[in-house]
């Protein structure tokens, strides 16, 4: 089932999410309509903030940049079958050199910018089936993580920027919340109801 993606000035997107219970009801469900929405979005990830739950986990298919051109061999096999779930994950380093990517968001459509992160991350989370895994990823596998990572933690791309950029932002991240945008795929707007 798809699920609406809720936009930019919704406070879930601003809450650090509370852990997952071993026992949560539906996860498979839950894990399923997350990969669906974030298909249909042509997204490749999507963090359950971003479909309302305030809760510690993210699903990524970073299968997308496998054709990057950009990238180097050896990653582009590794993005090429990139597809995991990540609950209650605890990032525990990052490290390396930072470096500038072009950075979108599902919950912030149109607006895209250049964001400089670390290098490399090592990661504790637990899979789909609640196994536990520590990890080291690097490059663009490194980021995806690092921005679903953001969202669990209330933290969205658009913080990482300037004041002066933010600034020149407003007035579009104002339209995204009443939902005066296009957008083709199904979104839930905050503020929308006051635009009218």
């Amino acid at each position: 089932m798809i699920l609406p993606i809720v936009a930019y000035g919704d406070p879930v997107l601003r809450k650090v999410a509370k852990d997952i219970p071993k026992d949560y009801p539906k996860l498979d469900e839950l894990l399923e309509n997350m990969f669906e929405t974030m298909y249909n979005a042509y997204g490749v990830g999507l963090a359950a903030p971003q479909v309302g739950l305030p809760i510690r986990l993210f699903v990524i298919d970073a299968s997308a940049f496998a054709d990057d051109e950009d990238l180097s061999e050896e990653e582009r096999e590794m993005l090429k079958n990139f597809k995991k779930v990540f609950i209650n994950p605890t990032i525990i380093e990052e490290t390396g050199k930072e470096w500038t990517f072009n950075e979108g968001c599902l919950s912030i459509p149109d607006i895209r910018e250049d964001i400089s992160r670390n290098e490399t991350i090592k990661i504790e989370y637990l899979d789909a089936d609640l196994k536990l895994h520590t990890e080291e990823f690097s490059g663009l596998a490194a980021r995806v993580i690092q921005h679903e990572y953001d969202h669990i933690e209330g933290v969205l791309f658009t913080d990482k920027l300037s004041s002066l950029k933010k600034r020149l932002l407003k007035g579009k991240l104002s339209n995204i919340s009443k939902g005066k945008i296009k957008v083709d795929y199904k979104m839930r707007f905050p503020d929308a109801k006051k635009a009218r």
